[in-house]
């Protein structure tokens, strides 16, 4: 069919500032519900006019434009404040609420409108969705939001800083896409954008520098990123950000889509348990819903390296047929029975097969702990350990080296873009600061579904330093493929707020939330935990001194000696949520 399409349309919000706009509508006549996406990355790239050849900033998964349209709704794709042809200062994760309230106001009220109003997106386009919901705009039927933080992008998990991610969105999106709108004004050279443009091909070396404040590259272009560093702890600033009773202002149902490799996933899964315990309205409560497939953030893509499970285009026709379902039925009242599925959609890797569930977690998990044991090695430095559903005796405890310098290095997991997703782990596990404990090969098949905790008994020369657990499949033919992993920044082990050091020798109990998975451990697999103090450049260093990480004054690093006790009195464990049908 015939596309008719209105470019920047300048839409004035209520303090005076317009933003550019852009109408995807059928080529007749006629008054169609709206779906609105607002997005900081370039509407134009994101959906570039026929004829207008433009690779996207995003291999991002939305709906099938054309599919939408055809199917009587209007798009409309905004560029939020500050970005691109919109007007404004752009301050990240700021103005979202109010903008979009403005927006949806503005989409309801036009003459191909019939005053219905849905919203859709992946990542910061999700959290757009959320934000505008919390203001209860009138139009506003129903959300869609993809691998969405909550509240803002907060870049910690366990107390340490989500490196990989903030840095590369910061220079990527975050100061590329001002500049770039610098220089189509006249307001910077084109120096400046190449500069950056640059950069971006050296990322590996900028996460290198220390302390992590010195990045002159973004120095006064991105002053959120410094201060999301100036607050390492969960402190007045975040709590202002991500409110405490924030889903209690959502009163419209959402469709959440998550992905297993995605760094958001905690979030979604919080979205998702917040408006089914606390949203505002039954609506809201009883009819979200939720999607977790084996994606990674921002690209909807099946063919991973290491596990293929489909082409993107699967994804893409499935996941476009579930939201036009979904908004056919809240926004044209059409009965095609989402009111009467199932809250609950997973994929499940291993057996590569989706499924539908009642509740997330699923009522039927029995949540099992696999006992850390050394193997009959004591003080193991490379980590030939086992993992077993025995409780441990009188054992001794394995020690491992964690030296700053040289961390472990990254391999796959919730990254962006083209590293997400599962890698072999082999090559990291060779090394001496990474401890491995698995099973024996199975003798039938084991579903992990549900979120993974470790429970580590520790010990260290250090006041401060990080322990990281990583779940691992390992394959009949020794391949080692990650599910899900986690980090907890010692210091932060009582709470996220109130930093505490550790006393060198003493022995603490630590609980390292490993994030979620849905995985099958085929008959002949092994199920296997790595332990480690460093997973670089997902997460920052510890510098192992007890000081302030990205302070200017924080330079040293300091080798630290790690001890895993895991014996009657320590019994170090992972605990894995079973499901057994």
């Amino acid at each position: 069919m015939t596309i008719e399409i209105e470019q920047n349309i300048m839409v004035p919000m209520r303090d005076g500032v317009r933003l550019a706009t852009d109408v995807y509508k059928p080529a007749r006549e006629g008054r169609w519900p709206v779906l609105l996406t607002r997005l900081p990355y370039n509407k134009d790239l994101r959906f570039p006019v026929p004829g207008f050849e433009q690779k996207r900033v995003f291999l991002e998964l939305d709906m099938d434009v054309e599919r939408v349209v055809e199917a009587g709704y209007v798009i409309v794709a905004q560029d939020t404040r500050g970005r691109y042809a919109s007007e404004g200062d752009f301050s990240a994760f700021q103005h979202e609420e109010m903008d979009g309230a403005d927006t949806i106001a503005w989409a309801a009220n036009q003459p191909w409108s019939d005053g219905n109003v849905g919203m859709y997106g992946v990542s910061y386009q999700a959290l757009t969705q959320w934000q505008a919901a919390s203001e209860q705009p009138e139009a506003l039927r129903a959300i869609a939001p993809a691998q969405a933080p909550r509240g803002t992008m907060y870049p910690y998990q366990g107390g340490a800083f989500h490196l990989h991610v903030a840095f590369e969105w910061t220079v990527t999106q975050g100061v590329t896409g001002d500049v770039a709108r610098q220089v189509q004004l006249g307001q910077a050279p084109q120096a400046d954008l190449d500069e950056i443009v640059q950069a971006e091909q050296k990322l590996a070396t900028l996460y290198q520098r220390l302390p992590l404040t010195n990045q002159p590259l973004i120095e006064g272009r991105a002053p959120y990123y410094f201060d999301w560093l100036a607050h390492p702890t969960f402190d007045a600033y975040w709590q202002a950000l991500i409110p405490d009773h924030f889903y209690e202002r959502i009163t419209v149902p959402a469709l959440i889509v998550a992905g297993w490799y995605d760094f958001f996933q905690r979030d979604d899964l919080a979205h998702y348990q917040g408006v089914k315990q606390q949203a505002g309205s039954d609506l809201a409560r009883q009819h979200s819903r939720i999607v977790i497939g084996p994606w990674g953030h921002g690209g909807f893509l099946w063919g991973l390296p290491e596990r293929q499970y489909e082409e993107q285009g699967a994804a893409i026709k499935m996941l476009t047929d579930l939201q036009l379902r979904w908004f056919d039925h809240w926004l044209k009242g059409i009965d095609n029975g989402v009111e009467r599925e199932k809250p609950v959609k997973i994929f499940v890797m291993g057996i590569n097969h989706w499924r539908e569930e009642e509740e997330w977690p699923l009522p039927d998990t029995h949540y099992r702990p696999y006992y850390l044991h050394s193997g009959g090695h004591a003080n193991t430095l490379n980590g030939d350990g086992l993992l077993s559903l025995e409780q441990a005796g009188d054992e001794s405890e394995d020690v491992y080296r964690y030296n700053p310098h040289h961390p472990v290095p990254t391999m796959g997991g919730a990254l962006m873009m083209e590293e997400v997703g599962p890698r072999d782990q082999r090559q990291v596990e060779e090394r001496e600061d990474v401890l491995c404990y698995t099973t024996p090969p199975l003798e039938q098949p084991v579903e992990v579904t549900g979120p993974v905790e470790l429970v580590l008994y520790v010990s260290s020369s250090a006041l401060d330093t990080d322990f990281t657990g990583k779940l691992v499949d390992v394959h009949p033919d020794g391949r080692a493929e990650n599910l899900t992993d986690g980090i907890l920044r010692a210091r932060y082990r009582e709470s996220l707020s109130a930093p505490v050091l550790m006393e060198p020798g003493r022995i603490y109990e630590l609980h390292i939330e490993l994030g979620a998975t849905s995985n099958v451990f085929l008959t002949g697999h092994r199920i296997r935990l790595e332990v480690s103090s460093s997973n670089f450049p997902r997460f920052d260093r510890n510098t192992n001194t007890g000081g302030i990480i990205a302070s200017k004054d924080e330079q040293a690093l300091v080798e630290a000696t790690n001890h895993i006790h895991h014996d009657a009195a320590h019994p170090s464990h992972l605990i894995l949520p079973i499901i057994e049908r």
